[in-house]
């Protein structure tokens, strides 16, 4: 069966789903054609023109890049610098690029995960959940179609919540109305006001399901016009948003504990805060710039604090009480990769899915 790569990007959605992308970000399919059918695969880091030839070269016609190789519009394509060629040599080789940063930043499942993973941290939790991402969904079903909508709900995704799934509150009522003429309602008559009992379900609905519930709602409801409501909550979405806090399975001692982030990391030059004093146990990881960060890993607890691109005043901000470590940006997303390999992998196996041989990381060190 032929796979497209709109069939890849659905994939994608499912473990990361770029409506949680932050708003400055770039995510999704930035260059070729949705329809356009997948012979193979290459997963990077970065997508430069050297990993378009790589593609070329490994019979890949579709790159996912964790980067966005478009960030800001372009307004030409003369071949003037990096981002220009890659896009270019792409568009002549038929590849397309599809890029799932922080869409992938604030998943589930994503940078961050592989980044405690790493680690062996144990009991992660979201350090910065996102708001806005939850609605309420509260419809009108008659009792004979009260499981029947409850189960089609919660298969398109309603319900969900945290480690839990089909999750509902339901409270029985009477609904009442009068079909006008033209209509052919499910029960009661035209003309003729109609008392029905009716469960009331409530459910709580992720932004990304928000369609695909209403559409299972619309389906396996037997009313004509069905009732319902779907509401904006400000709840923090404790599945969803920036960096992850967890613990050690044992305390380590402040110089130990960097030692094995830097080999844990390949991290060739780690930058970090003075030592504190204090054991550490409880760890909070953000991959990428996390300076923004470091007020929520301190109010959580976190006795160390590892994420990149921290700044000369970023380190006074530990104020004493939490161990901040720069490990680089690209270090810190360095599993990223092998968490999307892993992942398309297993879902699709009727093309070859290949790891990037290329080094990407623009920064060199001394040694």
């Amino acid at each position: 069966m032929e796979t497209r790569v709109k069939d890849v990007a659905r994939a994608l959605e499912q473990l990361s789903p770029t409506i949680y992308a932050e708003d400055f970000d770039n995510v999704g399919l930035l260059v070729g054609s949705p329809s356009s059918i997948v012979k193979g695969i290459l997963i990077t880091h970065d997508c430069t023109e050297e990993v378009v030839m790589e593609a070329v070269e490994k019979g890949a016609n579709m790159i996912i890049a964790f980067h966005p190789i478009i960030f800001s519009g372009l307004k030409r394509l003369t071949g003037s610098n990096y981002v220009e060629r890659a896009v270019m040599t792409a568009i002549k080789n038929d590849i397309a690029i599809y890029a799932i940063h922080t869409a992938l930043d604030n998943s589930w499942e994503g940078v961050n995960e592989g980044m405690c993973r790493a680690l062996g941290l144990k009991g992660r939790k979201i350090l910065i959940p996102q708001k806005n991402t939850l609605y309420r969904l509260s419809t009108y079903v008659p009792l004979s179609h009260s499981e029947i909508v409850r189960t089609a709900l919660s298969a398109a995704g309603a319900g969900a919540m945290g480690d839990y799934d089909q999750c509902s509150w339901t409270t029985r009522g009477t609904g009442r109305f009068c079909g006008k003429e033209g209509a052919t309602p499910y029960v009661g008559s035209v003309g003729l006001l109609h008392s029905e009992e009716e469960d009331m379900i409530n459910v709580i609905v992720p932004s990304h399901c928000k369609s695909s519930v209403i559409n299972a709602l619309l389906s396996s409801h037997p009313y004509e016009e069905p009732a319902y409501e779907i509401v904006a909550l400000e709840n923090k979405n404790k599945r969803i948003g920036m960096g992850m806090i967890a613990h050690l399975p044992y305390a380590m001692d402040e110089k130990s504990f960097l030692e094995m982030v830097r080999d844990t990391f390949d991290a060739r030059g780690i930058r970090h805060s003075a030592f504190t004093g204090k054991k550490i146990k409880k760890v909070a990881v953000l991959g990428g710039s996390g300076s923004f960060a470091i007020t929520s890993a301190r109010r959580a607890g976190a006795d160390a604090f590892i994420t990149a691109d921290l700044k000369y005043h970023d380190y006074f901000s530990a104020e004493g009480d939490i161990l901040l470590a720069d490990i680089g940006h690209f270090e810190s997303e360095r599993f990223t990769k092998n968490i999307l390999w892993d992942y398309i992998s297993e879902k699709f196996t009727n093309f070859a899915v290949c790891l990037s041989d290329i080094d990407t990381n623009p920064i060199n060190y001394l040694q």
